[in-house]
């Protein structure tokens, strides 16, 4: 669901030496207008095959088998002035459910970037928080991308009434920028509507904040976006965040409301090895907390109830990227483990293994991986009643984007 819902955005933007900016450049169409006005047209595209165990069958005891479509995505940026610029992205959203399947804006931000150290945008964008969802599915460096809960813009399925989101973003604003020596203390700070109804009959807002610091080379992202690999050629990366969210009446039952704390702290460490390789670590804990939540009340049958996840969750990976180029890219073995506590349900953990051959970055790549847990038979289910077994999974999954 997530930006991965987990769809992400565009990377695109003129910079003094490059189109994009981060390492990996994306080479889209740009129309210049002038010498402060410029348009850059790109797209985006990723789509897998999983072999899902227990999934078919009459006694559901075989294989279940399915091409997905799981991103498909348009890119618009531009520059109207020297501190005003645009994006402007589109998604299939939820593009392998035919009832919610739409082709949707997923972006639309009017920017004013002043300075490095201070930066508003207003619109429709990712709301502040963890390096998974600031980073989407297009700049993960696996390609399921984010298997801790969600946010509940990444949570929810729709804007407005009854929603709080969607692929993690939301209407709102966003204070941006960089600061300290060599820039290297980022931050972004927002305001957004958050969940709607249900349980926020007072039409409370969601506050979102995300502080990262970078102890090596600091990261080159546009925005307050992030990168979870550079594949090398970004330098050596070590950079720890803490995000935060907070909305009163964000979660629960119009009866039972439940105010929404979710927390977490991420760490990326990625370490060049010169002609030995790039050595990539990437960890993150996140806590939520429901303050006043009532299982009883909110699983009850006909409950109205935004139910999110309530209680501490944990990932790890690792992945190595080996030096030679065999054909036309690189490989790049993987292991992560990820595990998911809730306070009223039960727990729930995976295991995968893989590996990427990167063609070029992040725009062109190909995943094949192994998945052990009960992550597909439980899902976004939080409830006491909550079952399911563990189950294989295999995945081979392709990613392009220009």
């Amino acid at each position: 669901m997530a930006d991965n819902l987990f769809g992400n955005v565009t990377r695109k933007a003129l910079a003094a030496t490059a189109l994009f900016g981060v390492a990996q450049a994306n080479a889209a169409a740009v129309f210049e207008i002038s010498d402060t006005q410029w348009v850059s047209l790109g797209g985006g595209v990723r789509t897998s095959f999983r072999a899902l165990e227990d999934g078919a069958g009459a006694a559901g005891d075989n294989y279940a088998t399915d091409f997905n479509l799981d991103n498909a995505r348009i890119y618009i940026n531009g520059q109207f002035h020297e501190y005003v610029k645009f994006e402007f992205n589109t998604e299939c959203v939820f593009c392998g459910n035919t009832d919610l399947q739409e082709y949707a804006v997923l972006d639309a931000i009017a920017k004013f970037e002043f300075t490095p150290a201070f930066n508003i945008w207003a619109g429709r964008m990712l709301v502040p928080a963890d390096r998974a969802e600031l980073s989407g599915p297009f700049y993960a460096n696996t390609y399921d991308f984010n298997r801790t809960p969600f946010y509940p813009a990444d949570f929810s399925t729709e804007f407005g009434s009854g929603g709080a989101g969607v692929y993690g973003r939301d209407h709102g604003i966003n204070v941006w920028g960089a600061a300290g020596p060599g820039t290297r203390l980022q931050y972004v700070f927002g305001v957004f509507d958050g969940l709607q109804n249900i349980s926020n009959v007072d039409d409370n807002l969601l506050f979102g904040a995300r502080v990262a610091y970078t102890f090596w080379d600091v990261e080159k992202n546009p925005g307050y976006y992030t990168s979870s690999t550079y594949y090398g050629q970004g330098g050596d990366i070590l950079t720890l965040a803490y995000a935060a969210q907070y909305q009163e009446d964000g979660a629960g039952t119009a009866g039972a409301p439940a105010d929404f704390l979710g927390m977490s702290a991420d760490l990326l460490m990625e370490k060049t090895l010169g002609g030995a390789g790039v050595i990539t670590v990437e960890g993150e804990y996140k806590t939520f907390n429901l303050s006043g939540f009532d299982p009883a009340v909110a699983f009850a049958p006909g409950a109205d109830c935004f139910c999110m996840f309530d209680g501490d969750a944990w990932t790890a990976t690792g992945l190595y990227l080996l030096p030679q180029e065999i054909g036309i890219g690189q490989f790049q073995p993987y292991v992560r483990y990820t595990s998911i506590s809730p306070d009223d349900s039960s727990d729930r953990d995976e295991s995968e293994a893989g590996v990427n051959y990167i063609i070029d970055g992040h725009n062109a790549r190909l995943s094949l991986f192994y998945e052990y847990g009960d992550f597909a038979t439980k899902g976004l289910d939080y409830s006491p009643a909550a079952a399911g077994d563990e189950v294989s999974a295999i995945k081979l999954a392709l990613q392009v984007q220009i």
